[in-house]
């Protein structure tokens, strides 16, 4: 049984940072393309940022240059390194596993 569950999530003042973490469990994560989804209220589900086993990364043109997904096969881990946060980068983010593996997903909420 596959497992994803995200922490870091929070409370974060425009400008700030948040790294995201994603601990899967049930199966090796080497072999599998692994992304990052975001869902705001009321939006789309929306890809963030995807990594492939050879640590081949895109972004959506709203992260470039802000976040950096990054993967540590040993520990069976993802993470998203959020720079340079917004308000619009507000939502619950879900960890993802191909073919079709979720997270519950962590909110982040970018405010002052």
């Amino acid at each position: 049984q596959v497992q994803l569950v995200e922490s870091g999530g929070g409370l974060v003042q425009p400008g700030g940072s948040l790294r995201l973490s994603c601990a899967a469990s049930g199966s090796s994560i080497s072999f599998y393309r692994m992304a990052w989804y975001r869902q705001a209220p009321g939006k789309q589900r929306e890809l963030v940022a995807s990594i492939t086993p050879y640590s081949n990364t895109q972004y959506s043109d709203s992260v470039k240059g802000r976040f950096t997904i990054s993967r540590d096969n040993a520990k069976n881990m993802v993470y998203l390194q959020m720079n340079s946060l917004k308000p619009e980068d507000t939502a619950v983010y879900y960890c993802q596993r191909d073919p079709m593996y979720w997270g519950q997903g962590t909110q982040v909420t970018v405010s002052s």
